[in-house]
């Protein structure tokens, strides 16, 4: 089944709001922002199906207009139901002069013999903030299903006027890759990825030294924070809890999100 989602975010007198929403089944949207005093927009992507079939294909589409802040949010943890065949997601985010977008997921729990492939395009203009992260789990560790799923992919690739500045592959492979081995899983069974990135002249020196002291108090995980060429920086941790991992990105995108609340008030 094709599922479609767009949604258009504008801000007005300093307020961003829901301009326009399309939706098709199983998506919902829902405003869960209410209460926040930053004048932020603050949706919650919901679904009336437990998890994603075989032969899905959701196609997210999402327009952050001039100078509006959107921090996009999931209901729950991702499942990749058991597939006969596969299923795949694409999400298109375009964000214009001035903007702010956020989106840090649930952890996708891959079922056994699921085929999963995602793709993830996001166009970039001046003077934004970009935050996006990713967690994927062994799968229903504790129904012995550890690393049974046949095929995980995601790709980020990030543009600034048409220039590809950033291209992330993630994809595993249980059935043919070690994922125990060095320079893979390395034993661990959730890896996670979070990316930020800005066009500004901002120098993250200092953000990144903050962060990576904040994964030296993270208990039984391995990790690494890197500068990207663009201004932005990519945190990579390996651990064996989804929660651990989630609670984490949550608190390093809140720490992002308030630090540009209050440069623009």
């Amino acid at each position: 089944m094709v599922s479609t989602l767009k949604i258009e975010v504008e801000e007005r007198d300093g307020e961003s709001f829901l301009r326009d929403a399309y939706v098709t089944q199983p998506f919902r949207i829902m405003p869960v922002g209410q209460y926040k005093s930053d004048g932020a927009s603050y949706l919650m992507i919901m679904s009336s199906s437990p998890g994603i079939l075989s032969g899905d294909v959701y196609d997210i589409q999402v327009n952050v207009k001039e100078n509006a802040r959107l921090q996009l949010q999931s209901q729950s943890y991702q499942r990749l139901f058991n597939m006969d065949g596969s299923a795949s997601q694409i999400m298109n985010v375009k964000m214009e002069k001035g903007t702010s977008f956020s989106y840090v997921p649930h952890p996708v729990v891959p079922h056994e013999d699921s085929t999963f492939k995602s793709h993830n395009k996001i166009y970039i203009e001046d003077d934004c903030d970009l935050t996006i992260s990713e967690i994927i789990t062994c799968g229903r560790k504790h129904h012995g299903e550890t690393f049974k799923y046949a095929h995980f992919q995601n790709l980020l690739e990030v543009y600034h006027h048409d220039r590809l500045v950033l291209k992330d592959n993630v994809l595993l492979r249980p059935d043919i890759m070690p994922l125990a081995a060095m320079g893979l899983l390395e034993g661990f069974t959730h890896q996670g990825t979070f990316v930020y990135l800005n066009t500004k002249d901002d120098d993250l020196e200092d953000r990144i030294e903050y962060f990576f002291k904040e994964l030296e108090g993270l208990e039984n995980v391995s990790f690494g924070i890197s500068k990207l060429e663009a201004n932005g920086f990519v945190i990579r941790i390996l651990g064996n809890g989804g929660e651990q991992m989630f609670d984490f990105f949550r608190k390093v995108q809140d720490v992002l999100w308030e630090e540009k609340a209050v440069i623009q008030i």
